[in-house]
């Protein structure tokens, strides 16, 4: 736990100290004003370190982003599943393949990150071979930003409590809730001040916190429900015991998604905003009207965000599980569900249910991630940099974190963490 912590701490320094060559007023002024479109959705994600600039403002996302890519390139392509069950050797040798891929996007966002500093104004030195060293030296602190934290990240996994790329999101989405909170605390203070212009902040801001604690009562729910389908094994005889005639059941977790339809979704519908911010189309022209609409506060983005939620989780559902093989796997081991034809019956049964329980799991999803963005439009709190999509990361990591510590002092004798 001492050594999670002091990567936690290395962490947050790292979050706070900027690479050289910029303008550190100019860059503030910056990303307050896009603090509600998808730069202000990265640095929530960063914990604010995208908004200093700093030597971790890629995050952790490069990591995440090439480990979802390797994983549905396992699927496609069949040297890579051949590879990841080859056991530990082939695992060791996609984790090796996932640290390039990684250091590959984060080389690719640092070098739009720069571009996207220089376009604004922020870069000190951009004319001659000054500004070519510059920008390289710029890149160059990026990507070695990535590459340090995914470090870190398996650091945590070797020798701390374990799910060491999970703790370190976590800690900064954990750190912009102070922010959060003192936004809120603002708008409850400009009610007091002005209770006839502004006295319905008086309410909407304490609605806030009661719907946060709604929505984190809701993700562990959701979290810990699954779906029972029974199971009977038939008795055989082997020697002179008797084996098997149980009853037992396959849980299939409502939320066996997690959060990553979310991410899914969001990072398609932040690519408009980002063509946005590159290209800078001239305001009244059918390209600008048209980026505008996949803006945060727009009821398309909305609309698709909900979409792509649900599209998503089945997407993953349909990876993550194979009724076929689930029903062959019981039929080899005897096993049936009760009323229901091993076989082909039994698949269909199954992948009945898993369409269900998805159903029911992406508008759980779809329900925590809109939930702030419409409380956002509808009141006209801005500046709230807290999503439903870190508060699903937040409970996630802490239920999993406490089941880990639970299960490493019942290794070692100890009593419960929660006794």
């Amino acid at each position: 736990m001492l050594f999670t912590l002091l990567i936690i701490v290395v962490f947050r320094f790292g979050s706070v100290i900027p690479v050289p060559f910029l303008e550190a007023s100019a860059l503030a002024n910056l990303m307050q004003d896009s603090a509600n479109s998808a730069l202000g959705y990265i640095n929530m994600l960063t914990g604010g370190a995208f908004s200093y600039a700093s030597l971790f403002a890629m995050g952790i996302t490069p990591y995440i982003n090439s480990s979802i890519i390797m994983q549905l390139l396992t699927i496609a392509i069949p040297a890579l599943e051949r590879l990841q069950k080859e056991g530990e050797e082939g695992r060791k040798k996609i984790a090796t393949i996932t640290r390039y891929v990684t250091v590959g996007l984060g080389l690719i966002q640092g070098v739009a990150y720069y571009f996207y500093l220089r376009n604004s104004g922020i870069v000190k030195y951009t004319a001659g071979f000054g500004g070519v060293f510059v920008g390289f030296v710029i890149v160059l602190a990026f990507t070695a930003g990535t590459a340090l934290i995914m470090w870190m990240g398996e650091q945590i996994n070797d020798k701390g409590i374990g799910n060491g790329i999970s703790m370190i999101l976590f800690a900064g989405i954990v750190a912009r809730l102070p922010v959060t909170f003192g936004m809120v605390w603002q708008f409850f203070s400009l009610g007091l001040a002005d209770p006839s212009g502004s006295g319905r902040f008086l309410v909407l801001a304490p609605l806030f916190i009661v719907l946060f604690l709604v929505v984190i009562w809701v993700i562990v729910f959701m979290n810990e429900a699954e779906r029972r389908i029974p199971v009977q094994y038939a008795k055989k005889v082997v020697g002179r015991k008797m084996y098997g005639g149980q009853s037992t059941h396959l849980p299939v977790k409502v939320a066996m998604s997690g959060v990553m339809p979310v991410i899914f979704a969001s990072s398609i519908l932040q690519i408009p905003q980002f063509i946005q911010f590159f290209a800078n189309p001239a305001e009244g022209t059918f390209w600008a009207s048209f980026l505008n609409a996949f803006t945060q506060t727009g009821w398309v983005y909305i609309v698709l965000y909900f979409l792509l939620i649900v599209m998503f989780a089945y997407f993953y559902m349909s990876v993550q599980y194979n009724p076929l093989e689930m029903a062959n796997n019981l039929r080899q081991s005897n096993g049936t569900v009760p009323g229901i034809r091993p076989g082909k019956p039994t698949a269909d049964f199954i992948a009945k249910i898993l369409s269900k329980v998805t159903l029911i799991g992406a508008l759980f999803l779809a329900f925590v991630a809109l939930i702030p963005i419409i409380y956002t439009m509808v009141t006209g709190m801005t500046g709230l940099s807290l999503g439903g999509t870190s508060v699903i990361i937040i409970v996630g990591v802490a239920l999993e974190t406490v089941k880990q510590l639970e299960s490493q002092m019942m290794m070692r004798h100890y009593k419960g963490f929660l006794d």
